[in-house]
């Protein structure tokens, strides 16, 4: 399903559908028969983003170590995947909602509903930014805690009044502290409004990293020999490039001749150097044109060549990588790979990577221009947020960190 078709149901259905569910539970919180339970297993819905599968980690294992929860998760198929890295939650205890028609989306709906209950879930954390969908799955999930953003004054934002624990969204800190406000809200001893009133150290961001056996990396070294023969793990050294970001917000691609121009710039300037193109199955053609213009051998068009779950294993083996802002991002944090990110539409203050990273960012009097009160939708059509961003700028923080080897 488009993005935009999702966010026009989200508005012109979600909106009178949170009000009518606001006005059948308001008897129940008049007879006080809602009641407060002590979270035993705790369903998080976060459904478009796959970074953000990652980014919620810290606080999904700050509520697992201190409550000693069973946890679940619910999120759309397709990224599915990205919660397989780190393996928080069991893959049995994962809900994979289909999006690519509005009658696979009103089937899994229904099976969500029956299936919270059905398992005894009872506390919901919505991490979505005021969706009205997860703010009506988490209302009928027949949860008694249900924690998640709430507008309280702000406008435009309505999406109910559906929550037990209404935490205030903080746009001036990391998402990541955001959704680890959410367990404190929920492990707060009282109520508060808003939740929650606690500092949150940048020590409790940290992201849980992954080992992988010989084997894993050895087969994955094989894959790097199927599509460059003459590759050396011990004379060369690998520089990932990932050129794609999701669709959800194009304007977050760099220029394709800025990357030609910091590859071609790499591969003169290092005789050692392996550039592998990554992306998606259905990126290579897009791969195979920026290594067209490349014109050189030791770029290799490598989209589609690994599963997902190959991917941590490919960062480990690699020296850095130059991303724009999407999942590889955030998925490399779960290993030391050295990770630089280019951001425009969106900021490093609220949505950087957790990992061993660098965003690139120019900082317009534009930029970011895409947040939780506009529903990540920008009416930009000319990113020169990115397009300021020079290729010269970006090859020169490669060129250092890769020059460290050399000392």
């Amino acid at each position: 399903m488009k993005v935009d078709t999702m966010r026009q149901i989200d508005y012109w259905a979600g909106v009178p559908l949170c009000a009518l569910l606001t006005l059948l539970r308001w008897p129940l919180r008049l007879l006080g028969l809602e009641r407060r339970v002590t979270p035993k297993r705790v369903l998080f819905i976060e459904l478009s983003e796959m970074g953000s599968a990652i980014i919620v980690d810290p606080a999904m294992r700050k509520l697992q170590r201190e409550a000693g929860v069973e946890l679940y998760f619910a999120i759309f198929a397709g990224n599915a995947a990205s919660l397989r890295l780190l393996g928080t939650v069991p893959e049995a205890h994962v809900f994979k909602i289909r999006d690519k028609g509005l009658i696979s989306l009103a089937l899994d709906t229904v099976r969500l509903l029956l299936w919270t209950r059905h398992i005894g879930i009872d506390t919901v954390i919505d991490l979505e930014l005021f969706s009205r969908y997860t703010a009506l799955l988490t209302g009928m999930s027949g949860a008694s805690n249900r924690v998640g953003f709430h507008a309280f004054h702000n406008e435009g934002l309505y999406r109910g009044d559906l929550l037990t624990h209404k935490v205030a969204y903080n746009a001036h800190q990391h998402i990541a502290k955001n959704f680890i406000a959410m367990v404190d809200a929920l492990l707060a001893q009282g109520p508060q409004l808003p939740y929650s009133k606690r500092r949150i150290d940048d020590s409790e961001c940290r992201i849980g990293q992954v080992e992988h056996s010989e084997a894993e990396l050895e087969a994955v070294r094989g894959r790097i020999r199927d599509y460059y023969p003459a590759f050396d793990p011990t004379q060369q050294r690998v520089v990932l490039i990932n050129p794609n970001a999701s669709d959800l917000l194009p304007q977050r691609r760099w220029m394709p001749a800025h990357f030609v121009a910091v590859m071609r710039a790499l591969l003169e300037r290092y005789d050692d150097i392996l550039i592998l193109i990554t992306g998606a199955p259905h990126e290579r053609a897009e791969a195979d044109g920026l290594v067209a213009r490349v014109g050189d051998p030791r770029c290799v068009n490598f989209a589609g060549a690994v599963a997902f779950a190959e991917l941590t294993p490919l960062y480990s083996l690699s020296r850095l990588m130059l991303t724009n802002d999407s999942g590889p991002g955030h998925f490399s944090s779960v290993t030391a790979l050295r990770t630089f990110v280019i951001f425009g539409p969106e900021t490093p203050a609220l949505y950087g990577s957790l990992g061993n990273s660098t965003p690139i960012f120019a900082g317009l009097a534009c930029s970011p221009c895409v947040s939780a009160s506009n529903h990540r939708k920008t009416p930009c059509h000319d990113n020169v947020c990115l397009q300021v961003i020079a290729p010269e700028q970006v090859s020169s923080l490669l060129h250092a960190e890769l020059d460290q080897d050399a000392r």
